[in-house]
């Protein structure tokens, strides 16, 4: 089994500004990963580390390097009101985003209700 160590996106108290800066720099040491998994699923939840990955698999799509795989986000729990930032982010690319309030669908039409997970 290999373990894959991806640098963070953004660290805890970190500025947006800066953190534009750190996003990019995982978003290109994760290439090279996503080029060699090749991933037909990901599953992601959470935090913005996940937003590098994301973005290097469709551009690796549409360069034709990868076959462009399932995405699918499932957010928080935690989130009853509104959706995490990365959430927010990830609803204007092609990932299915699973929510566990359903009051969260009447709010952002493009999540799915899938219940609670716990």
């Amino acid at each position: 089994m290999d373990v894959t160590f991806i640098n963070r996106s953004r660290h805890v108290g970190q500025s947006y500004i800066s953190s534009v800066f750190t996003t990019l720099w995982a978003f290109f040491t994760v290439i090279p990963f996503v080029y060699r998994i090749r991933p037909k699923l990901i599953l992601i939840n959470g935090p913005g580390t996940c937003i590098p990955i994301v973005i290097a698999s469709l551009l690796l799509s549409i360069l034709f390097l990868i076959r462009r795989p399932k995405i699918v986000f499932v957010e928080s729990i935690c989130r009853v009101q509104s959706l995490s930032l990365t959430g927010k982010i990830l609803q204007y690319l092609p990932v299915n985003i699973l929510v566990q309030w359903p009051q969260l669908t009447e709010r952002y039409p493009k999540t799915q209700y899938i219940g609670r997970l716990v």
